[in-house]
């Protein structure tokens, strides 16, 4: 694939991830791949806008050229350090040790300590500009989208947004812009991202998008490091960041189970009817064999969790326990949730599940609800009793 021109003068220089299944250490699935988005900048300066993860670097520079020699850049702004957007930076480096390293403060420490270049670096903040002929960049700090040293840089006379991780989504595909792929997919992948990277961040969210409203600055498209360029309706995704970070939620319910004999599954399934007789949109999700991603992906506008486990040692089951770790970093605040699950001669999985989910910041319903060995008529009962009561919170 060539390079693709965003706007006359502006082009997307990335490269396009279709084997990975996995991102950062393995915690999440990305089953339809990722793309490392890089801009260039021609005017009578020329700026790399991010780059691409190192092993794509081929890519990157091979679209470069198409446009001009790498050695003519004159800056390198780096909007985030993690490596999957700054791994060729040192490449672009070494073939244009003169270029200037354009990044927060933050990003010039991390930088230095990935990849201990003698760079010529210019610390920006927000307001600060760099004049590169008709075009300006403009540079926004954004600390803790997600990283310490995240920085959003605008070009004015484009009305164009290049915030890097922020507004992105892990998506491979042959198109570049929104208007161009199913806008469900798109959506999917983009409330997964926010869902499993950015949801305990809400408060700084919410806080950053309401400083750009407020600046009054104009946006005709945002261009993120991954997935598609929002060229159409650009704020759509801004009012859906918005909702996600206000913890907006609907009548929606979560139930993730693990089972070791079948008796906690059976007790999902009639808890689960309960909901949906009363017409509750319910999702049933086993744990080990749904990836976690796509879990908590759909727990980020439901109202109420259900988490149910099997007691082994006194405890719930191990797969179940590395998901709520997962869960509990995201912090899910204010989600009504329960715990739920069969045990034989001893009890344990219920109480620790109701803990962890207290540290989540959930509204946990105690004490849950625990059966012994197979659940029998009664206990089943017990089950849709137990649902009616959290319907009632739910209402």
């Amino acid at each position: 694939m060539k390079a693709i021109e965003v706007v006359k003068g502006i082009y997307w220089v990335g490269a396009i991830d279709w084997d990975i299944r996995t991102f950062h250490g393995h915690t999440y699935e990305t089953r339809r791949g990722t793309t490392y988005n890089a801009y260039l900048i021609v005017d009578d300066k020329i700026a790399l806008i991010d780059a691409v993860y190192g092993p794509f670097y081929q890519e990157m520079l091979d679209r470069i050229k198409e446009i001009v020699d790498p050695k003519k850049i004159d800056y390198m702004v780096v909007n985030h350090i993690e490596t999957d957007h700054s791994g060729a930076v040192p490449i672009i480096m070494e073939l244009q040790p003169k270029a200037k390293v354009v990044c927060s403060a933050k990003g010039k420490e991390g930088l230095i300590r990935h990849y201990y270049g003698n760079w010529d670096f210019q610390v920006v903040k927000t307001g600060d500009t760099v004049k590169l002929g008709k075009r300006t960049l403009r540079f926004i700090e954004a600390p803790m989208i997600h990283w310490p040293d995240s920085m959003f840089t605008y070009i004015p006379e484009d009305s164009l947004l290049l915030p890097n991780d922020a507004f992105g989504q892990h998506l491979a595909t042959s198109k570049r812009f929104n208007d161009e792929v199913d806008e469900t997919i798109i959506m999917d992948e983009a409330s997964k991202y926010y869902a499993n990277i950015l949801w305990p961040l809400g408060a700084v969210i919410k806080k950053k998008i309401q400083e750009i409203i407020d600046s009054q600055i104009k946006i005709d498209m945002i261009a993120p490091s991954h997935g598609v360029i929002w060229r159409k309706n650009p704020l759509k995704i801004v009012e859906a960041y918005l909702n996600w970070a206000s913890n907006e939620t609907k009548d929606k319910v979560i139930i993730a189970y693990e089972t070791m004999w079948g008796a906690t599954r059976k007790m999902a399934q009639a808890i689960s009817e309960t909901f949906m007789e009363k017409g509750i949109e319910t999702l049933i999700y086993s744990i080990p064999d749904t990836d976690r991603t796509d879990i908590i992906a759909d727990m980020l506008d439901a109202k109420a969790i259900l988490i149910g486990s099997s007691t082994h040692d006194n405890d719930m089951l191990p797969n179940t326990a590395g998901f709520l770790e997962f869960l509990k970093g995201l912090q899910p605040k204010g989600r009504i949730a329960a715990a739920f699950g069969s045990h034989g001669w001893a009890g344990g999985a219920v109480g620790g599940i109701n803990e962890v989910l207290k540290k989540a910041g959930c509204l946990v319903v105690e004490p849950g609800l625990e059966v012994k060995y197979t659940p029998n008529e009664e206990d089943l009962a017990s089950c849709r009793r137990f649902a009616e009561g959290i319907i009632k919170k739910i209402k």
